[in-house]
């Protein structure tokens, strides 16, 4: 090996004794500020191995490096592939002048292929040809010359400037170099000598974590972990401080310490590990402080936006909100601008849920007017509360005169976005014009009640009434001498009709849209309004007894009829001058529940509340998720690749579903497995292999040389443990020699029984009708048999059944286990009304032994269900 002078800074070291390839490479940065160059050019390299680089600035891109990640100049990899490209050749010179007896003719370092052994895979490297690649992931050691402090790092890229390395923000302070981008060029600080060495670090198994703050508590640490350090971290330091963002985006960073490792040392790498974690507060105060904070967030669900909760003496707070179930209504109240949540966990979902909002205090404005309804699932597609610009369902109309002033929104049982529903969320809002800032003191009062529409009430709910039932009432609720009135639609008595509609048609009116009827001089009827878009009040319950109500309406349902100003805009950083303004309120909610790459989701695969992500504007994006069921974001995230527990084959996460319906297809058309036809044996004929293969019979070629040992038990049908104790090497095609080895082995069992204790072929043996209490055999005349003549009479229709019936069971005694399997299988196949048949029982039971959960896994994994029928 070469020797190093003081200027060297890129290193090889062959050591003779370890057959491990070891590379060095070491590159000195000035670090500086960033404005700050060099007065001098960096030197050309001194040879093919080292080079210095005299001045160098730390770079600060827009965009830096996350995690423990480090950009570095191309120079560098081409130093690192040189180096690799030496310690080969010095490896391959090693091997040919170290023929010592020690090796027996064989170097320290082995053949060439050794080399991918530890850690180095072939590929046109620098070298080119037979180059060696580096070995993954690539980790270096940084150490500052000033503070003398060192970190690990990954690399990120290549790409970075020549004289220059740009360094993640966790690095920079974990070196504690505190370079500041508000200094001037011509700031004159003394520049600092960064040391970047290419350092290997074992992979880690076990980390001690310490917080740096009290009340962390996320609900799960690890899927948090899991993202952080995939994405933005190959090793950890000893002493370091990182920082782990929760999965919602609004809750802060969480910083940590790194206490320790396993294997021991100053530094891990973190990729390809399965990586066990250890959280411990740094003191009794931080843990006791946490606690506290844990149990005063324990609340009940509250009002939204800072609304004070409970009530205070004047009645004006806002409700706390809480659980809710479809026996109770709740009440509560809700000033303007605020919501009150409520969670309805459970419901009989076969039926129709009708959610209801009632008890409206208004008395100068339409009832409802002040107080709306909104309600979203709560399930791994929408994990927001509903609000007014993001919610699923909502009532924004006022109260319906024909339901007793009630605001009602049915949700049918087969609607798809309660199909994987978890609970629901209902909020209450209070309704504040946006024109209006001053804050409101009054709270208004409501009711709110979910119940199910049963099919006595008609099985449908049309605002809170049932149609069908309201039809069927209205002959049956009257008395035979009523009339009704064909003004106001009112039943009179018929004596009394002519009085009455004179004085209703020169009283009352009637509104020919929604057939309501108002005093013809009430300020109701001078005030009552209809949607001039949509008369009916179909989607949007346009209509109304005030100019109030008119004016919200027009604001959620037709903005832009009051100026282009009046438009929606998604409140999303990443749809703001992307996606277009919208012309009501339910379209910003519609999208803000289906395209908009902020919502919320809870990730299948990193288990974390994250944002859906995806191009609004793309409708392909969209397709594919309506083709897969999986977001932008989990599109992205199931990339990676797992082995499937069943086959071992490497799938992509998002793959893994259909990879198991292929899995369940294959399952479904296997043929059950030939059974022994031992009545005791828990075997099949020719075995069980791993990962439910059945084996099966001897190919053509091997059948032919091994017909004579195997004639017999294909003749018999049994297993060839079963059949062992029959076997001989006597050519015996007629079979005359088989069927007198049955009748012996019967004999032996009648006549002395086998001796085991455990015996359980009590009907023929000996051994186990005495473990069972039981008495000698009959002859056929019913008298004890004993000694081989009386016994023969009862063996040779064995022996005949054995021979030439093969649908009928032999009767040999087995080992305990083998007895156990049998049992366990017998067990299993009547388990669940007997979905599975006793043939694949008995093939789980040889796989995994008398163990009845891992047979029963077994069999859900390998086996397939009866059809019905069968």
């Amino acid at each position: 090996m070469e020797d190093d002078d003081d200027d060297q800074q890129l290193q090889l070291e062959v050591e003779q004794q370890s057959p491990q390839l070891k590379i060095r490479y070491e590159e000195v940065f000035t670090l500086s500020s960033p404005g700050q160059t060099s007065s001098s050019p960096s030197p050309p390299p001194t040879d093919a191995f080292s080079r210095v680089t005299d001045s160098s600035t730390v770079g600060r891109p827009r965009t830096r490096p996350q995690g423990d990640k480090i950009l570095l100049p191309p120079s560098a990899l081409e130093g690192l592939l040189s180096a690799a490209a030496r310690a080969r050749q010095q490896a391959n010179n090693a091997a040919s002048s170290s023929n010592g007896s020690r090796y027996g003719g064989r170097s320290a370092f082995g053949s060439l292929d050794d080399f991918h052994s530890f850690g180095y895979s072939r590929g046109g490297g620098a070298s080119g040809g037979d180059g060696y690649d580096l070995p993954q992931p690539l980790t270096f050691r940084l150490v500052s010359a000033s503070t003398g402090k060192s970190v690990y790092a990954g690399i990120r890229e290549f790409s970075a400037r020549e004289g220059e390395v740009v360094l993640s923000d966790y690095l920079t302070r974990a070196l504690g170099l505190g370079l500041d981008e508000s200094k001037s060029s011509d700031a004159t600080d003394t520049t600092d000598r960064l040391v970047v060495t290419f350092y290997p670090l074992p992979k880690g198994t076990f980390v001690h974590l310490r917080p740096l703050a009290a009340g962390y508590n996320p609900a799960d640490w690890r899927p948090l972990l899991e993202r952080q350090l995939r994405e933005g971290y190959t090793t950890l330091t000893r002493g370091a401080e990182f920082t782990v963002r929760n999965g919602h985006g609004t809750a802060g960073e969480f910083r940590f310490r790194v206490d320790g490792f396993k294997p021991a040392g100053d530094g891990i790498c973190v990729v390809d590990t399965d990586l066990e974690v250890d959280i411990e507060a740094l003191d009794e105060e931080q843990a006791r402080e946490t606690l506290r904070q844990i149990q005063g967030d324990a609340v009940p669900l509250g009002g939204g936006n800072g609304a004070p909760q409970g009530s205070d003496e004047s009645g004006s707070a806002t409700s706390p909100g809480g659980a809710i179930d479809i026996w109770k209504p709740v009440s509560g109240q809700v000033r303007a601008g605020e919501y009150v949540d409520y969670e309805l966990p459970s419901w009989d979902r076969s039926r129709p849920l009708a959610i209801v909002l009632s008890g409206f205090d208004e008395e100068e404005e339409d009832k409802g007017y002040a107080v709306d309804l909104l309600v979203s699932p709560y399930s791994s597609r929408h994990r927001a509360r509903p609000r007014e610009t993001e919610h699923v369902w909502a009532n924004f109309g006022v109260a319906d005169s024909s339901t007793d002033n009630a605001k009602t929104i049915v949700l049918q049982a087969a609607h798809d976005e309660l199909e994987a529903a978890e609970a629901l969320w209902i909020s209450v809002h209070g309704w504040k014009d946006p024109d209006n800032t001053t804050p409101s003191a009054k709270a208004h009062s409501f009711t709110l009640r979910a119940k199910i529409v049963l099919e006595d009430d008609g099985g449908s709910v049309l605002g809170g009434a049932t149609e069908k039932a309201e039809k069927a009432t209205d002959s049956a609720s009257h008395a035979p001498d009523e009339e009704q009135c064909k003004n106001c639609g009112q039943w009179v008595p018929s004596r009394s009709m002519v009085l009455h509609e004179n004085f209703c048609l020169r009283n009352n009116v009637v509104c020919p849209t929604c057939k309501q009827v108002f005093a013809k001089r009430s300020e109701a009827w001078a005030n009552h309004w209809h949607c001039a878009l949509d008369p009916s009040g179909g989607d949007d319950g346009g209509h109304g007894t005030t100019a109030a109500s008119k004016t919200k309406h027009d604001l959620i349902f037709h903005p832009g009829f009051l100026g282009a100003d009046r438009l929606y805009h998604c409140p999303a950083d990443t749809c703001a001058g992307v996606v277009p303004p919208f012309t009501s309120l339910p379209d910003l909610a519609r999208h803000r529940t289906t395209s908009c790459p902020s919502k919320l989701i809870l990730c299948q695969f990193c288990q974390l509340e994250v944002p859906q992500e995806g191009d609004p504007t793309d409708p392909s994006v969209d397709a594919a998720t309506q083709l897969t069921g999986q977001t932008p974001h989990e599109r992205a995230d199931g990339a990676r690749t797992t082995d499937c527990y069943l086959c071992g084959a490497i799938v992509r996460m998002r793959d893994m579903g259909a990879h198991l319906q292929h899995h369940d297809l294959d399952r479904q058309r296997r043929v059950p497995p030939d059974v022994c036809r031992d009545a005791l044996c828990g075997r099949t004929r020719f075995g069980v292999g791993p990962k439910g293969h059945i084996k099966a019979p001897p190919a053509a070629a091997a059948a032919a040389a091994a017909a004579a040992a195997t004639s017999g038990a294909h003749q018999l049908g049994l297993c060839s443990t079963c059949f062992a104790p029959l076997y001989v090497s006597t050519h015996d095609p007629e079979g005359k020699a088989l069927r007198r080895r049955v009748e012996r082995r019967y004999l032996a069992q009648l006549l002395t029984g086998c001796g085991k204790a455990w015996c359980a072929n009590r009907d023929w043996c000996k051994t186990a009708r005495a473990n069972h209490g039981l008495g000698p055999f009959a002859g056929p005349d019913g008298t004890p048999a004993v000694g081989t003549g009386a016994l023969l009479p009862l063996v040779k229709p064995l022996v005949s059944e054995a021979v030439s019936e093969p649908n009928k069971p032999v009767h040999f005694c087995v080992d305990e286990e083998t007895q156990k399997r049998r049992a366990v299988a017998e067990l299993l196949a009547g388990q669940g009304g007997g979905v599975y048949d006793l043939a694949w029982c008995v093939a789980a039971c040889e796989a995994e032994g008398a163990d009845a959960t891992l047979a029963w896994e077994w069999l859900n994994n390998w086996a397939p269900q009866k059809r019905a029928g069968e």
